[in-house]
């Protein structure tokens, strides 16, 4: 059954990304033939299938995340250097996404590392198919956040800077930094030995149930709005991915893992529950009284 499943689940994951490879590569700058964006895909998807390999034969999980950071970053740069245009727009977009993969990748590693291991991970690193199924959903992750980025960065032309990208921008740093205070209240929370065991409600935590992936959709919220102006033809659907970072946060993996895994723990807490009742799963919101 495992193996139907994540066969099932990968071969919908390659349809996705195809999809986005047709539509960020329309127009956009070739190299031997094909696309820089669809080599992109190629080179995620690459390098986090490597990553498999390793995590597979040492049953560990422990550089899952910092992969798709690195990943991020590798193709980033590697679209930038070999379109050769190092306009204002391209040059920022690589810089927001190198800030965001340089912080995300190396935090959540010394996250894993002090805990020992990934509680996700315990019946995953078990199965061949589901590991791989898990390493290939991450690739999707990675290549579905970069797409607008390296739509624009690997276009043909270069649009002049309008006031979407200062809006965009503006997006991007709201959301980096709610990411980024979301997770620092959360890691200080943690580290109070009188917290062990309890759920944090304090903070952004009070106005959402999840603030740092409100942050995340934020952020890539921004990109795409920083990206928009230089997109052409069809790579303009690449803006539907700030929907399927809601969708993979949402509903695939991030936050209802982390409410399914509240709810065995604190679900028959009146408090708990009261806190769920009272507090936005994602928006951030005043609770309701």
């Amino acid at each position: 059954m495992a193996w139907i499943i994540s066969t099932t689940a990968i071969a919908l994951m390659m349809l996705v990304t195809w999809g986005f490879v047709l539509a960020g590569g329309d127009g956009g700058v070739q190299l031997g033939g094909i696309t820089l964006y669809g080599l992109s895909a190629v080179l995620v998807f690459g390098l986090q299938w490597i990553g498999f390999i390793q995590s597979w034969l040492q049953r560990s999980e422990r550089l899952f995340d910092l992969m798709g950071s690195i990943t991020a970053i590798v193709v980033t740069v590697t679209a930038l250097v070999l379109v050769g245009r190092f306009d204002i727009r391209s040059l920022v977009l690589a810089l927001v996404i190198l800030i965001w993969a340089g912080r995300l990748g190396p935090f959540l590693y010394l996250r894993i590392r002090k805990a020992g291991e990934d509680r996700r991970f315990r019946h995953i690193k078990q199965s061949f198919p589901t590991l791989l199924m898990t390493w290939t959903l991450q690739g999707l992750w990675v290549f579905v956040s970069l797409s607008c980025a390296l739509a624009a960065i690997t276009a043909s032309v270069s649009i002049d800077l309008g006031s979407s990208f200062f809006v965009g921008l503006g997006l991007w740093i709201v959301g980096f930094a709610l990411e980024v205070i979301a997770d620092a209240q959360k890691t200080r929370f943690r580290a109070q030995p009188e917290n062990q065991g309890t759920f944090i409600t304090s903070g952004l935590w009070a106005w959402s149930r999840h603030p740092n992936y409100f942050g995340e959709i934020l952020l890539w919220c921004g990109v795409a709005v920083m990206a928009y102006p230089a997109l052409v033809g069809m790579q303009v659907y690449t803006l539907v991915a700030p929907l399927l970072i809601v969708l993979l946060l949402t509903a695939i993996s991030g936050a209802r893992l982390l409410e399914a895994r509240a709810e065995r723990q604190w679900g028959e807490d009146p408090l708990y529950q009261a806190y769920k009742r009272s507090t936005p799963l994602l928006m951030l919101w005043p609770p309701r009284r």
